[in-house]
């Protein structure tokens, strides 16, 4: 458990457009910021961070909250997790207390598989390092790669022994158990083991042996996976093996290299994406450190939006075989129709980063990386255009190839653009070029109206879990919903501002007290016995209440900062206020009052309105009851219409409404 004067202190200092920037490429629009949302696909940044509250919200998909709250859901972490996260970040020293037996116990299933990631990390490069076979092989082959020590610390490469057996026997004696060393993909189980039965030592063995050892860090800097390399020369034996998919690890959501390559890459606006590892490392060396690999995979729609989230620039450097030109075809139209700006890079001799970087200079690398790139469309258009010269119907077939290609462009200005170019190339004339483009757009999106209408919802089935969201707004709120919620908007941004009442002594007298806010509403609500209908409106206000009760005024960053994603979420989109009045109001004369000058009059109103409200509930059913009870007891139910009535005319005259009826 954190002491709460440490949870206060990362709270304190934790600075959200800091916390969220090293996510997403952030741009200054007025006082707030602006970015692609890493919630939810979007071509057109709608993610806002305001500095001076110290929040987030996307009027995309509707996600805000605090800098703890972004953290827990980017990197699907608890609430104690964010916490350690940023006071990592920030250099926060956390020292917690002892865990008891029960809570140790209640540790989730993620976070051990992320500890034993991190054993298996250490475990590996101290191999590497410590053992005669581990220097020799392991060691050894990076420095033949003239790959220096300083790199292989930064990304925490390893060896894994030949022994098949050794990493499990070690894990197991270090305190991890056999079910996490499967469930992280660390471990391979046997033929011994049945199904049903508990996993035990004896049923596991290493997925690794005799293998260099790649980490794969998800964007937070976790490893989550692993690359391991054969150095064995048998074509039997697979060159790479790649960690499963598990929990903590989605093959299409990670990039290798992203966590070193994030601030480079909002820093030069512009990504490298190679094939492998050693490309990756390659291009370290040479002092490229934007560059992301996809790891061990083709590459996904959700990793180019990871990369989307940093800089719409991309450069692509995949091998100039065979296998990485089709793997170049394939990736490159997906990345046109995420709107990203795409040049190619191909090395002579069919060389990859890492090979052509250990056959030259490191200053003819640099020169050769900085001054070779083009654009995608115009070296596409120019080399078919070469490889068709002289026969009309190649040339036809390459015209669609190129059309093709346009038309994935989702901006209007370039792909117009990229058409008369290409039209200059190809030698016809730009409207037939733009005709065709258009064509192919409109049948597109034909086919995704099509498949969208096809598409059913699915029912909730078990292993889909079902959260909770806020209901969207055509579902039917509550008739207390309003008042509730412009209640506890009141009470948090302003429970701690002083009202004055009128209030009676023993004798009836009045006279004037001096409360809070937050005490008034209180007071108002506990004398009527009314609770708020609304769960999560419930919860905010009974955790208001027990602040209170321990003698404390809970503030605005309090419930800002809240574990539960819902309660920061409410106070983001209903609390901060979005909009400020326009000073050109005292241009002409007008005076328009504050809020906080009018803070009794709004809370007095909303408190009478909810009471009518509630009063109207209650008289509806005490009708509906008359129709149903026996003679005896209609005297009693028509005794409390008369006392409810009575309540609701003081209410509405409270209100200044007429109550015709």
């Amino acid at each position: 458990m954190i002491p709460k004067n440490t949870v206060d202190t990362i709270l304190e200092t934790a600075r959200v457009e800091e916390v969220i920037g090293d996510f997403i490429t952030l741009k200054k629009r007025g006082a707030n910021l602006l970015g692609l949302c890493p919630f939810h696909g979007e071509k057109t940044p709608s993610f806002t961070v305001s500095p001076a509250k110290n929040i987030y919200k996307c009027f995309g998909c509707g996600k805000a909250g605090s800098p703890v709250n972004f953290i827990m859901d980017q990197l699907t972490l608890s609430y104690p997790e964010a916490l350690k996260w940023l006071a990592k970040k920030y250099g926060i020293e956390v020292v917690e207390k002892e865990l008891t037996i029960e809570e140790k116990e209640a540790q989730t299933e993620r976070e051990s598989m992320y500890i034993v990631m991190s054993f298996s990390q250490r475990y590996f490069s101290k191999q590497m390092n410590e053992t005669d076979e581990g220097r020799s092989v392991g060691l050894g082959y990076f420095l033949q790669r003239q790959i220096p020590i300083g790199l292989i610390d930064k990304f925490g490469l390893g060896y894994s022994l030949e022994n098949r057996r050794q990493f499990t026997d070690d894990a197991i004696q270090a305190g991890y158990k056999p079910k996490y060393l499967v469930s992280t993909g660390m471990c391979i189980l046997s033929n011994a083991y049945v199904e049903g039965e508990e996993i035990k030592a004896n049923h596991i063995f290493d997925r690794y042996a005799g293998r260099v050892m790649f980490p794969i860090h998800d964007v937070g800097g976790r490893v989550v996976g692993f690359g391991g390399r054969t150095l064995s020369n048998d074509k039997k034996v697979a060159k790479y093996i790649n960690s499963p998919e598990t929990d903590i690890y989605n093959k299409s959501k990670v990039l290798y290299g992203l966590w070193f390559a994030k601030s480079a890459i909002q820093k030069n606006d512009k990504c490298f994406l190679v094939e492998g590892y050693m490309d990756v490392i390659a291009m370290h060396q040479a002092g490229f450190e934007n560059v992301v690999a996809s790891s061990g995979t083709s590459l996904t729609v959700e990793q180019i939006k990871a990369i989307h989230r940093y800089t719409t620039n991309v450069v692509v450097l995949y091998d100039g075989d065979e296998a990485g030109q089709k793997a170049s075809a394939r990736a490159i139209p997906m990345l046109l129709e995420e709107g990203m700006n795409v040049r190619l890079l191909y090395f002579p001799n069919n060389d990859d980063p890492d090979s052509y970087y250990r056959k030259v200079t490191h200053d003819e690398f640099t020169e050769y990386v900085n001054s070779k790139t083009e654009d995608f469309l115009y070296y596409t258009a120019k080399k078919l255009n070469e490889d068709s010269s002289g026969d009309p119907i190649k040339k036809a077939s390459v015209i669609k190839t190129i059309v093709s290609s346009i038309a994935l462009i989702p901006d209007n200005i370039i792909r117009s653009i990229y058409v008369k170019e290409c039209a200059r190339i190809m030698e016809i004339d730009e409207p037939v070029l733009l005709a065709e483009t258009n064509k192919i757009r409109v049948s597109a999106k034909k086919q995704a109206a099509k498949n969208t209408d096809s598409e059913t919802v699915q029912p909730a089935t078990e292993g889909n879990e079902v959260t909770y969201e806020e209901p969207m707004q055509d579902e039917p709120a509550s008739v207390f919903e309003a008042e509730e919620k412009e209640l506890l908007r009141l009470l948090l941004a302003y429970g701690n501002a002083y009202v004055t009442i009128e209030a009676e002594d023993e004798n009836l007298e009045k006279f004037d007290l001096e409360i809070t806010l937050g005490e008034y509403i209180f007071f108002e609500l506990m004398r009527d016995s009314i609770k708020f209908e609304n769960p999560i409106y419930s919860e905010i206000y009974e955790e208001y209440v027990n602040e209170l009760s321990q003698q404390r005024l809970p503030n605005l960053t309090h419930f800002s900062n809240h574990p539960n994603p819902l309660i920061s979420s409410f106070v983001v989109n209903h609390v901060h206020s979005n909009y400020e009045l326009s000073s050109k109001w005292k241009l002409y004369g007008v005076l328009v009052p504050n809020e906080i000058q009018l803070l009794k009059k709004l809370t007095q109103s909303t408190l009478f309105s909810y009471k009518a409200r509630k009063l109207n509930v209650l008289i509806n059913e005490s009708n509906e009851l008359l129709k149903i009870n026996s003679h005896d007891k209609v005297e009693i139910i028509l005794k409390e219409l008369t006392t409810l009535n009575t309540m609701k005319q003081r209410v509405n005259k409270l209100l200044g409404r007429v109550v015709i009826k």
